[in-house]
């Protein structure tokens, strides 16, 4: 039965990835910029006017995305004689070598500068500068990328480098040896 699950998986997974390819080569069909060497953990939903996105090099999106090129809550005020010609357009910016987590959602008129990161389940509804790292609803500064580094390389977790060629050989050292150590609770301020 095990075997039954993991073949039904692998279909999922095969034509999951055929059908975002296909997805994204539409988008940019219709004439959304994408740069070299971008990569789609999975298509991210593009909208209605995908050429009103713009994509950098060297940029990774994960799961669950969204972009938000028009407002589409001017179909209520429409139906008001004196907002009856609102309409909201905004293009979409990602820079170059830029990370976008898990659920982020970019809103009309927002961008990402070079060299950022968006935290999962973000919401950018303005414009990000070069080098930094936002994140929440809605995304504000965190800060720098050098002190975003600077804290990875304080929480730094060591393996042999080598076991990243062989994922289930990597799975399994850390699985092993990662301590069961965890964040401390955060204080809140009343």
């Amino acid at each position: 039965m095990n075997l039954l699950y993991r073949l039904i998986l692998k279909i999922h997974t095969i034509w999951k990835s055929i059908y975002d390819r296909a997805y994204i080569e539409i988008c940019k069909s219709r004439g959304m910029k994408v740069g070299k060497d971008v990569i789609f953990i999975e298509a991210p939903a593009f909208g209605s006017e995908p050429y009103l996105i713009e994509i950098g090099t060297r940029t990774k999106i994960t799961a669950g995305c969204t972009f938000i090129n028009h407002d589409g809550a001017m179909y209520v005020i429409r139906s008001m004689e004196k907002y009856k010609d609102a309409r909201n357009f905004g293009r979409i910016r990602i820079g170059e070598n830029c990370f976008v987590g898990n659920n982020c959602t970019f809103l009309p008129g927002s961008q990402m500068g070079n060299n950022c990161i968006l935290g999962a389940g973000s919401v950018l509804n303005s414009s990000m500068p070069d080098n930094s790292v936002y994140a929440g609803v809605p995304a504000k500064f965190i800060c720098t990328i050098e002190q975003y580094g600077d804290k990875s390389l304080e929480n730094n977790t060591m393996y042999p480098r080598e076991l990243e060629t062989i994922r289930p050989h990597l799975d399994e050292y850390i699985s092993k040896n990662l301590p069961y150590t965890y964040k401390p609770v955060k204080k809140t301020n009343d």
